[in-house]
């Protein structure tokens, strides 16, 4: 997965994507736990061969997730860091941090690179950061919704508005390529990225922006197809080496970063090299991958794919003729099989290939942000109507599920459904609500439920239920008793992947005491780095015959003990405070300026 932080700049009016401390547009959303530090990013990824097991990638396929999913039980085969379950049923990551065992949540390594991306703004704004656009895959239900909102909650930040990435990334191709566009335009997104895939098909007009289907997979992306090429790499190894590689963290770690190499050159060139030295037990590991052999590997994916952008064209009630523009998003877009693939699809018409696919998403965010912002300048006047993915209801008599909003309807709405008490003299009707698109309720995902009071009478008893999608495509849901007026609310509580309000605020606290030590660890690299180059420096002075040989005995006794001293602390006492270290350096300059001052002295005489 890969994170961008754009800002609008009203200035030239434009989405400006920021780089970060490494000069990188692009951030990995990587979190690794070492023996003395918390590293995000580029530093936690670039580690993460020899630190397997603290690395934590992957958490958007864990958040707002069960631990029984069988999603998740399928990708504990496949990372090197351990999950377990937690309270509720709520997925749980295990790593060693200061030799401590630590637990987190999807949601605390989520907030953890939202707050080193706000860092990064806040050093190029050079000011505070505090409210936020933040993108999800098309086919991210109301839980991972919710659960991406917590994140942000925990990072601090405030959370305007969820918008889904192909959404997003439309905006930023109306706003690149479609500015002065006069009449409407139908365009279509694929957007493949390294997790999730998601295709919608919209349409432009006078600056509104209409989202007529969407359609997606949130397991289904780049990671999947480097699965795959490892698997059959480790097989490999195996046959060649008689020797299993498949429960050696580390060596699969190296193989991964191999094969994602050779994922971005297949997309250039016919064939990529795999080279990685004494991979295992001190054996070299040798191989080519063809492009034919990546696909071979990868077929049924692809057309998994391509089965997705049909099913978004026929919700849409759209011809494949009717589609003027198909935008292609995502790192995994650049394959070429793919490309194929829905050029055929789409009979030989040309792809728009002009826009980042790497930064088109974080470009349309830039703009939403701006359009909900009521301070920044030279906005584009776009209007953006999104849909809800997934169908949306209650479970009658009989486990039936009805559809109250059914999928693809805009967003935000609030709709009603009329029912009846099915039994006499019922107490209390459950209320209970899913969303998906199986005619059996209990086949499709449950979002919560919650009992309704309602007077005792014959059954027949009128009911009401009101369900509202807010602009970030959340679900509140409300049933009323008509005769009595009893009413009562839905509750998203942890029974759903929800974090209550408490839980939340012990993140914050926990995302605080983290960049606590974060900063403690900044400030004793920094106090131990000033120390050494001191020592450094008068060591040179030291070796000068003609300022030593001017010291007094017992000054030169005091700069080599303090020098001594100095060094010992530098390389085997990492474990002291930056205090102890900058206490030092003070000592030691007084004693080495004192020393200074009495030669200078003499010589003025």
């Amino acid at each position: 997965m890969l994170l961008l932080f754009p800002v609008w700049e009203s200035q030239n009016n434009r989405a400006e994507i920021i780089h970060n401390e490494q000069g990188n547009r692009i951030t990995p959303s990587f979190v690794a736990f070492t023996d003395d530090q918390r590293l995000i990013g580029d530093a936690a990824k670039n580690q993460a061969a020899s630190n397997p097991t603290n690395t934590i990638f992957d958490a958007k396929r864990l958040i707002g997730r069960k631990y029984s999913d069988s999603v998740i039980q399928n990708d504990i085969q496949l990372w090197p860091f351990k999950v377990v379950a937690g309270k509720d049923d709520k997925p749980e990551i295990i790593v060693k941090y200061k030799d401590e065992e630590k637990r987190f949540c999807a949601e605390e390594i989520s907030s953890m690179v939202l707050i080193k991306m706000r860092e990064i703004a806040v050093i190029f704004l050079e000011s505070p950061v505090e409210n936020a656009v933040v993108t999800v895959p098309a086919y991210f239900n109301d839980s991972q919704r919710k659960a991406t909102k917590d994140a942000g909650a925990i990072a601090g930040l405030n959370v305007m508005r969820i918008i889904n990435e192909p959404t997003a990334a439309a905006l930023a191709y109306g706003l690149q390529k479609r500015a002065n566009h006069v009449g409407k335009c139908n365009v279509f997104i694929f957007d493949l990225g390294g997790g999730t895939f998601d295709v919608s098909l919209l349409t432009l007009k006078d600056g509104n922006f209409d989202v007529k289907a969407t359609a997606g997979d949130t397991h289904l992306g780049g990671e999947d197809f480097d699965h795959r090429m490892v698997n059959h790499l480790v097989k490999e190894f195996k046959r060649k080496n008689k020797v299993d590689i498949s429960h050696n963290p580390r060596a699969l770690r190296r193989l991964r970063t191999a094969c994602e190499r050779a994922k971005r050159t297949l997309s250039f060139d016919s064939e990529a090299t795999i080279d990685i030295d004494a991979i295992h037990e001190g054996v070299d590991f040798h191989s080519t991958v063809s492009r034919a052999k990546f696909e071979q590997l990868n077929m049924d994916f692809f057309e998994k794919c391509m089965n997705t952008v049909e099913s978004c064209l026929s919700d849409a009630k759209m011809n494949k003729n009717s589609v003027d523009d198909i935008v292609l998003v995502g790192g995994s877009s650049r394959i070429p099989k793919v490309q194929q693939l829905l050029q055929n699809f789409f009979k030989g018409k040309d792809l728009c290939m002009s826009i980042n696919p790497d930064e088109a998403v974080a470009y349309g965010a830039a703009v939403q942000a701006a359009l909900l912002s009521e301070d920044v300048k030279n906005v584009p006047n776009l209007v953006l109507q999104d849909i809800t993915p997934l169908s949306l209801g209650i479970s009658t008599h009989g486990d039936i599920m009805d559809v109250v909003i059914p999928r693809n309807t805009s967003v935000p709405i609030k709709k009603k459904g009329n029912y009846s008490t099915s039994e006499d003299y019922q107490n209390s009707v459950p209320i209970k609500v899913y969303e998906g698109e199986r005619l059996i309720a209990s086949e499709n995902n449950l979002l919560g439920l919650f009992n309704l009071p309602v007077r005792c009478a014959p059954r027949g008893l009128p009911l009401q239920v009101c369900f509202t999608i807010d602009a970030d495509g959340i679900l509140n849901v409300s049933a009323e008793d008509e005769s009595s007026g009893y009413k009562k609310d839905i509750t998203i509580t942890n029974e759903n992947g929800r974090l209550s309000r408490e839980e939340i605020e012990k993140m914050i606290q926990e995302a605080e005491f983290f960049n606590a030590q974060d900063m403690k660890f900044k400030k004793k690299c920094q106090a131990i780095s000033a120390l050494d180059d001191y020592l450094y420096n008068v060591s040179k002075v030291m070796k000068d015959h003609s300022v030593s040989s001017k010291l007094t005995p017992v000054d030169k006794s005091m700069i080599n003990s303090a020098m001594i001293n100095g060094k010992s602390l530098v390389d085997g006492n990492q474990q002291e405070d930056a205090s102890v270290f900058e206490d030092f350096l003070k000592v030691f300059e007084r004693i080495f300026e004192s020393a200074m001052n009495k030669i200078n002295k003499r010589l003025r005489r």
